[in-house]
């Protein structure tokens, strides 16, 4: 089996430059790397990760805690994570904390005993133990999709996230493109838009529930609180909650989902009553899916850039642990608005194939301005 010696040797290098090139722990010429590199190939040389870590107290590993990897919104995440972390030369060690608080602290400490660099999660709507577990062992990590408020209730300070500045946060905007969906069926004609929100506690639920009611304001519509019903993020609370829309004296007439789950829930429940979409109500929901366009009509929907919020919580981390004392940061990626025609708008006829866009009709970003980083007491 090749050493690190024997490749230091093919490459005409000392083995300590061998141990840069690898580590990455110093800046090595293109050349230089490159013909260590080949000779790693060339031998077939495989670092001793056990022995390397040792030496180094780094394991090369990254944690990923995330509920629901069956979803696609987070397998698609899973994927961006995974990626980033192979190309920077990292293993993954992924968890399901079921978006129950006591179970995501207890894989919070078994992807730390086992000794992972660093922890990129998807927090659950209670959060506490976890923070309050990651911050005294100082654990780097990434929030992902969930933002943990700095404010705790009332609006006091929350003194576990505010002790806790190697926090980094990624995720898409939610309010914005939320208000869009609502503007969008207002211009339409409708004057009743439902919504089918997340499980409460959640940012993500806050944050499209605020721009639900900013789409209504916009659009000059009252506020009907009976019009707004949690489907607590699943596919079958959703479809008990459009179920209690339907049932209403004066029932919506356009309906906003608030993930990809729940959007299944609701067009259950449609189906099951009867009601066409959007013949007999229009909807809109908030995250696209590989097969959003195959529903009869295509589904009109907000698309999270779930690859890229993957590849950007890897690069944070891997950020925070080259320099673990910078500021922390919350990034926030836009998401693109996919006009369909379950919203009402006229199907438009099939391309042929080869001219067709991907899945959509009309395709925008949503804010229009580039992802911002802001700093943030996590």
């Amino acid at each position: 089996m090749a050493t690190m010696a024997d490749v230091a040797r093919s490459a005409g290098v000392s083995v300590a430059t061998v141990s840069h090139v690898l580590n990455g722990t110093r800046p090595v010429s293109p050349g230089t790397r490159r013909a260590v590199l080949d000779a790693v190939d060339e031998l077939g040389y495989t670092p001793n990760t056990l022995a390397r870590s040792l030496v180094t107290a780094r394991t090369r590993s990254i944690g990923l805690a995330v509920s629901a990897v069956s979803n696609p919104y987070f397998t698609e995440i899973l994927q961006g994570v995974e990626t980033a972390a192979l190309e920077s030369g990292y293993g993954l060690l992924l968890a399901d904390p079921h978006d129950d608080p006591l179970h995501e602290r207890k894989v919070a400490q078994l992807l730390h005993e086992r000794r992972v660099d660093g922890m990129i999660v998807a927090p659950s709507a209670r959060p506490g133990e976890l923070v309050d577990y990651l911050g005294r062992h100082a654990v780097p990590t990434v929030f992902l999709d969930r933002l943990i408020d700095p404010t705790g209730p009332g609006g006091a300070p929350d003194t576990a996230a505010a002790a806790t500045p190697f926090f980094d946060q990624v995720c898409a905007e939610s309010a914005a493109p939320t208000a869009r969906l609502v503007a969008h069926l207002a211009g339409l004609g409708h004057r009743r838009v439902g919504l089918i929100a997340g499980l409460p506690g959640l940012s993500t639920t806050r944050e499209r529930i605020t721009g639900y009611l900013d789409g209504l304001a916009a659009a000059g519509l009252a506020y009907d609180d009976r019009l707004v019903v949690s489907g607590n993020s699943e596919s079958a609370g959703a479809e008990r909650a459009t179920a209690a829309l339907l049932a209403l004296p004066d029932p919506p007439t356009a309906l906003v989902t608030a993930n990809n789950a729940m959007t299944l829930g609701a067009l259950r429940a449609l189906r099951r009553r009867g009601r066409s979409v959007p013949g007999d109500i229009a909807l809109c929901c908030f995250d696209d899916f590989p097969w959003a366009d195959l529903f009869s009509p295509r589904l009109t929907a907000v698309a999270q850039p779930s690859r890229e919020l993957g590849a950007r919580a890897v690069r944070l981390l891997l950020e925070r642990l080259a320099e673990p004392d910078r500021p922390s940061r919350t990034v926030r990626l836009p998401c693109a608005f996919v006009h369909r025609a379950s919203c009402g708008c006229p199907e438009e006829p099939e391309r042929p194939a080869a001219a067709a866009p991907a899945a959509s009709s009309v395709l925008s970003e949503i804010p229009p301005e580039p992802p911002s980083e802001k700093g943030t007491a996590s």
